[in-house]
């Protein structure tokens, strides 16, 4: 079976002690962006499919790591949340935009 794509760290780990023969190799710095923002939209796909909080988990589990290989602290990102929630508000009063002129 052929994944090509980037797991936890742990798994080649679970794999051996499970006797599962597998080929890994540790991603260079493009290949590393590249497949960290496929497994964000792996994790989106999958929370759209199972709408649960553990994909809600994995989502943020792999916006942190694209927060940390981005140099974006998390400080940083909360604050410009924030401003963003002042200056536009949320989410939260379920508005939908239908059209506009």
């Amino acid at each position: 079976m052929i994944f090509n794509k980037l797991i936890r760290d742990k798994i080649p780990e679970i794999l051996e002690k499970k006797w599962v023969k597998f080929k890994s190799h540790k991603a260079n710095d493009s290949e590393y962006f590249q497949k960290l923002k496929e497994k964000l939209v792996e994790e989106v796909n999958e929370f759209l499919q199972d709408n649960n909080s553990e994909e809600i988990a994995d989502i943020l589990e792999v916006i942190d790591a694209i927060c940390i290989y981005q140099n974006f602290p998390k400080i940083e990102i909360e604050q410009v949340q924030k401003q963003k929630a002042e200056k536009n508000w949320k989410f939260l009063e379920r508005i939908i935009l239908e059209e506009t002129d």
